[in-house]
């Protein structure tokens, strides 16, 4: 049974692109609140070893699963694999997603088009793969948004529009899937995941934050795990985890 120390006991728990960066985070918080983890991969394979190496201490089930989010016979054959083997689902977190800076007048169709397959329709199709088993067990989906979703930055048009769309699918789940599934939505602002190449940026911005400093990965999956755990009755909503940068 669900204690105040592990709050997910007894759940099982499918995070898309769980490998590495914010989904290796919230996976990990996942099974330690005690629930059995299953994270998809593309292209890490190592990192999803890894994690599970981690997942393990957790004394939890854990599973790692290749899978395109944005390829219907992928996404099918994935989330089966994970009914199969937990038994259920009660939470999908829709992480998978891709990240680009392009200027608006050279964003490419082939751009844009993929930008959007990873970031909206991967999203649709895992929901959509879910739903017999999230139905079964009223569970909750939360879907990871992003503060380019709510605000627009010039050289991400592509990412931004992908980001908004996922706001509004997460709005109409939450109706439309109403009353066994609740869905809700992270909006990440700057998070430092100690990236090298993003050191200067991440520098340059924290001055500009109300909270004087970025997010960190924990931020992030401290407020999926609000949403993982929160009332039912919480839905459809999307929040900002920016340390009040979108002010």
């Amino acid at each position: 049974m669900p204690t105040e120390a592990k709050p997910l006991a007894g759940k099982a728990v499918l995070v898309t692109g769980g490998a590495r960066r914010l989904g290796r985070a919230i996976a990990l918080a996942m099974a330690d609140a005690g629930a059995d983890v299953a994270v998809t991969y593309l292209r890490s394979q190592s990192h999803a070893r890894n994690l599970l190496v981690e997942l393990d201490r957790n004394s939890v089930r854990a599973m790692a699963i290749r899978c395109d989010v944005a390829q219907e016979k992928s996404v099918r054959a994935a989330v089966r694999q994970v009914a199969r083997e937990f038994g259920a689902i009660d939470i999908l977190v829709n992480n998978a997603a891709n990240y680009e800076t392009v200027a608006f007048d050279k964003i490419t169709v082939k751009q844009w088009d993929a930008i959007f397959a990873s970031n909206t329709r991967g999203p649709f199709l895992v929901t959509r793969e879910a739903l017999s088993y999230l139905r079964k067990r009223k569970g909750k989906i939360i879907n990871m948004g992003s503060l380019g979703g709510l605000r627009p930055w010039p050289t991400h048009a592509h990412y931004c529009s992908s980001k908004a769309a996922l706001h509004m699918l997460t709005r109409v789940m939450a109706k439309a899937l109403a009353p066994e599934i609740a869905v809700n939505c992270v909006a990440p602002g700057m998070i430092d995941l100690g990236e090298k190449s993003a050191a200067a940026f991440m520098r340059s911005m924290a001055p500009k934050t109300p909270m004087r400093r970025n997010g960190t990965a924990e931020d992030i999956a401290a407020a999926v795990m609000f949403f993982a755990t929160a009332p039912h009755f919480i839905t459809g909503q999307i929040m900002s985890v920016d340390g009040g940068l979108g002010l």
